[in-house]
């Protein structure tokens, strides 16, 4: 009877501790994880900075692009950390349409808004006119996990030419290859 009680006695101290260090977790601490966790899933820091550079049949070469394959180019516009400011080379430069979408990962995390860019090419079936705000349609894009085969909506279409580009991220150094998409607007010219 002494070993159950001693064993019983050994029981209760264990899940009183435990209930203690859970009670004494600060909640800022956990509240700023999740407020981590949720820019995470909204930063972009889920996509593939590289890619195999191969393109999307049917994508066409533009015929007079502002920024011709091997140019250097300084990125205005950062999708992720470590691209604003950064130089880049032109990789590909290609006349199409090009779609910020919002929609929900087929992997079950939180839903995208407002990706920056898929174009037309990588959407499934969206026929030959580009769409106009509020479409549904599904993409064949790989650049976020989650994101191929996801339904999309899009948020805003612009007629554009998107560029493929390689360039060094400014915070880690990291050679990023075949980044795809950024547009003629958010490039500018190096110095």
């Amino acid at each position: 009877m002494k070993l159950q009680s001693k064993w019983y006695v050994g029981l209760l101290t264990m899940v009183a501790a435990l209930a203690l260090s859970a009670c004494s977790e600060d909640p800022s601490e956990t509240k700023k994880e999740n407020i981590e966790k949720l820019n995470t899933t909204l930063d972009h820091s889920a996509m593939n900075h590289s890619s195999s550079g191969d393109v999307p049949v049917g994508l066409k070469n533009a015929e007079s692009p502002l920024f011709p394959v091997g140019s250097p180019a300084i990125i205005t516009d950062g999708h992720m950390e470590g691209m604003k400011g950064a130089e880049a080379t032109i990789v590909g430069a290609y006349d199409t349409t090009a779609y910020m979408i919002s929609y929900d990962p087929t992997t079950g995390v939180e839903r995208v808004e407002k990706h920056k860019w898929v174009i037309h090419e990588e959407l499934i079936n969206p026929g030959d006119t580009p769409l106009p705000p509020g479409t549904e349609v599904k993409t064949d894009a790989s650049h976020m996990e989650g994101m191929e085969n996801a339904k999309v909506v899009i948020d805003e279409a612009i007629q554009t030419t998107v560029y493929m580009i390689d360039f060094e991220s400014t915070t880690d150094g990291e050679a990023v290859k075949n980044h795809k998409w950024v547009t003629e607007s958010e490039l500018a010219t190096a110095k």
